[in-house]
């Protein structure tokens, strides 16, 4: 068998209910060069025993526990400090690869040489006559930013890229992450923003693909963080990692990329916070909405 080639960082906290899934579109990939570092976050669920049995059933699969909750930027830099593969990659143990989501990614990043690939993705959701999900269509934000094919692009000839903020829909080179010192932010939400700017404006060249690669599951319980934005406190570390990514384009000159993230934001992000402000008790997440408004670039 030859050398793993990839190691897919998996975090997870109190997600029993979907990991099994995400281990199994692993397991399901045609590119077998792979090998998983799954960091438990100190679940309270069976999500640790999961990952443990995966780990005994499996040599793929390694298991890291946390003795107590880290948060998602922790557990990712967790699985980065026992990264042994000349590629790395990350998927959430509640969301699921397509199966030649892999091999698609690894495919181009090795011919082209560059930093890193993204590809697109699409929400998984809740499927309103049973009780599985359902994945939806490529949204048009992700398909800016991902089509048609590109190869060794940078941010300048591409800023609409930089619409692609997560870390899962991505593979690179660990060089890439050791020669920069790339780390994600750790005890606060929304911690992918600001790396994948920091990726954007390092990288010599980036490639992107048109091919979905990941199913981003949202639950039907509301419980992943993405789904807790009218909480004051979420809110504002969701507006800090909007702000800060793209303080990190502007510092590097990037301006194109800086105008293509506001005029995203203005378009996708900010009219459903504006219609929970209208109605939200407390005023400080109008205040907090305003304040953040008055700073993105027209």
């Amino acid at each position: 068998m030859s050398s793993p080639a990839i190691t897919v960082i998996v975090p997870g906290r109190d997600v029993a209910e979907f990991a099994g899934e995400a281990l199994h579109s692993l397991q399901a990939q045609s590119f077998d060069r792979w090998r998983a570092v799954l960091v438990d976050d100190a679940s309270t669920d069976d999500t640790r025993r999961l990952f443990a049995d995966a780990a005994a059933a499996d040599p793929r699969f390694s298991l890291v526990e946390h003795r107590e909750p880290r948060g998602l930027g922790a557990a990712r830099n967790s699985g980065l400090d026992r990264i042994e593969t000349p590629y790395t990659a990350f998927l959430d143990a509640d969301d699921r690869l397509r199966p030649h989501a892999l091999e698609r990614l690894w495919d181009t990043l090795d011919a082209s040489g560059s930093d890193f690939v993204v590809g697109a993705y699409v929400r998984l959701r809740p499927d309103a006559e049973g009780p599985g999900y359902v994945a939806g269509d490529v949204q048009p934000w992700v398909t800016a930013a991902t089509d048609p094919a590109r190869t060794a692009t940078t941010l300048a000839e591409h800023p609409a890229a930089s619409g692609n903020i997560v870390a899962w829909s991505k593979l690179s080179r660990t060089d890439f992450w050791h020669t920069h010192g790339l780390r994600f932010p750790e005890g606060r939400y929304y911690e992918d923003q600001v790396v994948a700017q920091r990726m954007y404006t390092l990288a010599t060249a980036f490639d992107v693909v048109p091919d979905v690669v990941v199913e981003w599951r949202q639950r039907r319980n509301g419980g992943s963080i993405t789904q807790r934005l009218d909480e004051v406190v979420v809110l504002r570390d969701y507006l800090d990692a909007l702000g800060e990514g793209i303080a990190v384009l502007r510092a590097a000159g990037a301006l194109a990329a800086v105008g293509e993230r506001g005029r995203l934001i203005r378009a996708l992000d900010l009219p459903p916070l504006l219609r929970i402000a209208e109605t939200h008790p407390d005023p400080a997440y109008r205040i907090a909405l305003e304040a953040f408004r008055e700073t993105l670039p027209a």
